[in-house]
């Protein structure tokens, strides 16, 4: 390995100072063209000998690492720390990707070795991680156009590469459009409502700008304050409108001709290419596409099942908002309910129906308090120790690096980046720093990249969590998990690598269970200034509030699931009107509260236009009947019961993708899921 080039220097873990913009584009390009330069010797001497792991998989497998180990520390940066010079040679580097990826998978002689290898007297004698990786890999050349010829593989390969260059744009201008509008409140009475520490941040930020007065931004910490929070309705009706009219041609900067973070031909020509690309595979649509590799098997068993959840949530979900609607005029005179009057009656309901409030409560949740409880949830479950090393350099300095250890010995690592900052992309996620594989030399440690998007410490106070936020934690630290304490040593299937996209989410929704738990929110708990638990009254408050307007909730996320599924089918078939009428339609079947015709929702939606959920966001609500359903198992024989934390680390966590989700969910339940547990922790049936 190159040691000038960190991305080439073959270290253990990112050298996060050594990267420079310059370093990533030339990293790439030789990592490519010696895998290239491999593949085609490793081929040439196979010709027709015996094709074996040893001499076809192990190999490529070890290249792609090396490639993965260069990439993720690149992708990480420009999603935390962007800047126009990064995101550049981001980009280039990317198409270099997508251009070597789409070449791999149509590899003719590449996919015939792994035909060979499967269909031979050796197949059986390997072990079950290495037969999924094979089957798997048979699967996935058939589903990147290998059978294609002459100009329809030409032409695929074009679609990748726009696809990728649409998404990323798309990406940009969300981020873009988010960061580029803030509010100025010129007078604090502006921000009545608001909390001491959501009015010193705005002021902070109006300091950082050197402007007078208090600023408001999109990040979502900021926009869901003023939303529940802030008396003054005309605030709530100006961040609203800004937040949903992002990347639109409705956006607050239209008028000004500032259009050019408008998503909306690039939605359409990422759907018109989806359905090209499937067309050529031989699919009718997109979304037929997207569920080959996933558990579901059709694409109506997915539209059947949104469904059902919708029949069976909307009646609860419209005697919701009949309730709040009642409440809203009666208590504060206010007749038209608003989209932007949603969250702050709701959570004035909720205070006055539990006496208890998410600011409320954030006292009694420092971020510190929250991770210790966190890892003693972990280790209850898991017998695993987590502890801080501090001597692992990061990218920022908000930044920690923790290392978990079993029976002593370290068996995973992960970067943890909690809090919101400029130039770092919203939401949550987990990404893969280092898989656990066999490297030949040992075992390669997995590595994660946990981020969130809190609002950070100020003022001299630690950066204290809504009960929400600790939800989110605990969700992508389940992710991390999954990842992180495999015991499968073949990189393609270990971790979350080969599981199915819509049983991902099994490990991280099954975590937030225990934020809800009595027990738990004992330890989890501790007020920043006296450390006194949650006291037994709010605590009691939080969880009979727990199932407050569930069944409002279910019927958002369906309206994503079945736009995105239904959006993915039905474009350019006979009867399709447009993105907006798809979304209209589905909101005429879900929806209790339609929002204002100017919503551009979709034009953020990043899961489906910028991320892996095309025609899979509804993975979300099919792998919570999964997580609910093993849930169930704990609150049968309790929530920390050793025999069942150990049998869901060793059925789920430590199996990865090597086996097929319904198999590993079945070895740990004792049968198939059943949607009763969702229901009912839900509140949706008794």
């Amino acid at each position: 390995m190159n040691s000038t080039n960190p991305l080439l220097a073959g270290a253990s873990l990112p050298e996060f100072s050594r990267i420079k913009t310059e370093h990533i584009v030339p990293a790439i390009k030789t990592l490519i063209e010696q895998s290239e330069k491999n593949l085609e010797q490793l081929l040439n001497d196979l010709n027709d000998g015996q094709v074996t792991w040893e001499n076809l998989v192990s190999p490529i497998e070890e290249w792609d690492d090396n490639l993965e180990k260069a990439w993720s520390p690149v992708s990480l940066l420009n999603a935390v720390m962007n800047s126009d010079d990064l995101r550049t040679a981001y980009e280039e580097a990317e198409q270099l990707l997508t251009a070597y990826n789409t070449k791999m998978g149509q590899n003719k002689t590449l996919y015939q070795a792994y035909v060979q290898l499967k269909e031979s007297a050796g197949f059986n004698a390997l072990s079950q991680p290495q037969k999924k990786t094979i089957e798997n890999a048979v699967r996935d050349f058939k589903l990147a156009g290998v059978a294609l010829e002459g100009k329809e593989k030409e032409r695929y390969g074009e679609i990748r590469s726009e696809l990728s260059k649409l998404m990323t744009q798309f990406a940009n201008n969300v981020l873009d459009a988010t960061h580029g509008w803030f509010y100025v409140a010129e007078d604090v009475s502006e921000l009545d409502g608001l909390s001491d520490m959501d009015i010193q941040a705005a002021k902070q930020r109006a300091e950082s700008k050197q402007i007078s007065g208090y600023v408001l931004t999109l990040d979502v910490p900021v926009y869901h304050a003023v939303l529940t929070q802030a008396k003054s309705r005309e605030l709530r009706k100006t961040m609203y409108q800004a937040f949903c009219t992002r990347a639109s041609n409705l956006g607050p900067f239209a008028e000004e001709g500032r259009d050019k973070w408008n998503n909306d031909q690039i939605i359409d020509k990422i759907l018109e290419l989806r359905k090209e690309l499937a067309e050529l595979l031989g699919f009718k649509n997109f979304a037929e596409k997207s569920i080959a590799p996933k558990m579901a098997e059709t694409t109506s068993e997915v539209i059947d099942f949104l469904t059902d959840l919708a029949n069976k949530g909307k009646p609860v979900a419209e005697k919701e908002i009949a309730e709040l609607k009642e409440f809203a005029r009666d208590t504060y005179q206010l007749d038209n309910l608003e989209a932007w009057d949603l969250a702050f009656y709701a959570e004035r309901l909720k205070e006055s129906r539990y006496n208890i409030s998410q600011e409320e409560l954030r006292p009694y949740f420092p971020v510190e308090k929250v991770l210790s409880g966190l890892f003693t949830v972990a280790k209850k479950l898991f017998a695993i120790d987590i502890v801080e090393n501090s001597e692992v350099e990061t990218w920022h300095q908000d930044v920690h690096f923790f290392d978990i250890k079993k029976e002593g010995k370290k068996v995973a690592s992960f970067y943890l980046d909690l809090f919101a900052r400029e130039k770092k992309r919203g939401g949550a996620w987990m990404a893969d720093c280092r898989v656990r594989r066999n490297t030949g030399n040992g075992v390669q440690h997995p590595v994660a990249f946990l981020v969130c998007n809190f609002s950070p410490a100020i003022d001299g106070k630690p950066a204290l969590l809504k009960h929400d936020d600790v939800v989110t934690l605990f969700h992508e630290f389940g992710h991390g998990l999954h990842h992180m304490l495999s015991e499968i040593d073949v990189a393609a299937v270990s971790g979350i690598n080969g599981v199915a996209w819509d049983a991902v989410e099994l490990p991280s929704q099954f975590l937030e269970n225990w934020c809800w738990e009595k027990e738990v929110l004992e330890f989890l708990s501790g007020h920043y200034e006296t450390g006194e638990p949650l006291p037994e009254e709010k605590l009691n408050s939080l969880l009979a509030a727990k199932n407050f307007h569930s069944a409002m909730f279910l019927m958002r996320q369906l309206e994503f699931a079945l736009f995105d599924f239904r959006l993915h089918m039905e474009f350019d078939t006979e009867g399709y009107q447009g993105v907006q009428q798809v979304l209209n339609d589905v909101r005429q079947q879900v929806s209790v509260l339609t929002p204002p015709s100017y919503n551009r929702f979709q034009n953020s939606f990043s899961h489906i236009f910028a991320g892996g959920y095309a025609a899979g966001y509804y993975s979300y609500k099919w792998a919570e009947v999964l997580s609910a359903d093993a849930f169930s198992l704990f609150e049968a024989n309790g929530i920390f019961d050793n025999a069942t934390g150990n049998k869901f680390l060793q059925e789920i966590l430590q199996q990865g993708g090597s086996r097929d989700a319904m198999e590993l969910f079945i070895n740990f339940r004792g049968r198939k899921p059943s949607v009763e547990p969702l229901l009912r922790h839900g509140g949706i049936v008794s």
